[in-house]
């Protein structure tokens, strides 16, 4: 089948567009809710100040759970989650549901991460000084883990790229649903290649980004 490449590109802008919106969702709530989830995790851990064992084992293997689950199958089993939540199971917003869920998960591991890389003498510090366990928070252990927190966010942005593709598979739109439709349903390989490549680019450009900003931040 020929391809009309003037078709071609208003569906390739309105299919990155769905992936924007979709990925733009699902960061917004892996920093929102991700960030905490991560700190707590860490710091209901062994030896820090909210030490507590079943708490940090049940917030720990909830995170696994979502993240040891394929996304392809997640996709399904909230599929009436997601129906209630946003009233349909079909389009973009509908796959940021899960998309959301994953990336909080998969941000809040990569939080938990990042801290256990700050000095714990500077946390001893900051509580022999009488500092709060608010303002450890906030004046030790976000500073000082920063960029591993933004190399983090851009490992879960590029991860989320592919998962939204996959989000074609059950109608989520996004360039997953341009290729499946396009490449594999009507045999337009050259479509196919295509949206493969500006996903590339638009990981590598990603990337690129991310590798500059945490060159700007570490202060190592």
């Amino acid at each position: 089948m020929e391809t009309d490449y003037s078709i071609l590109i208003n569906d390739l802008y309105t299919a990155f567009n769905e992936t924007f919106l979709m990925c733009g969702i699902s960061l917004l709530a892996a920093v929102l809710l991700g960030v905490p989830l991560g700190i707590f995790i860490f710091l209901t851990g062994k030896g820090m100040f909210w030490e507590n064992r079943i708490t940090n084992f049940t917030g720990g293997f909830l995170v696994n759970i979502i993240r040891s689950t394929p996304f392809v199958i997640l996709l399904v089993v909230l599929l009436p989650f997601t129906q209630l939540v946003v009233g349909t199971a079909i389009g973009p917003v509908a796959a940021s549901v899960p998309l959301a869920i994953v990336s909080v998960a998969f941000y809040a591991r990569l939080v938990e991460s990042s801290l256990h890389e700050v000095d714990k003498g500077v946390i001893e510090a900051a509580t022999a000084m009488g500092a709060t366990h608010f303002r450890i928070i906030k004046d030790v252990l976000i500073p000082e883990s920063k960029a591993g927190l933004l190399r983090g966010l851009i490992i879960t942005a590029i991860s989320l790229v592919g998962y939204s593709a996959m989000a074609g598979i059950v109608g989520g739109g996004g360039v997953g649903d341009l290729a499946i439709r396009f490449g594999y349903y009507r045999y337009q390989t050259d479509v196919m290649f295509i949206t493969v490549a500006l996903i590339i680019l638009l990981v590598q450009g990603t990337q690129s980004l991310g590798d500059y900003l945490v060159k700007k931040t570490d202060r190592k």
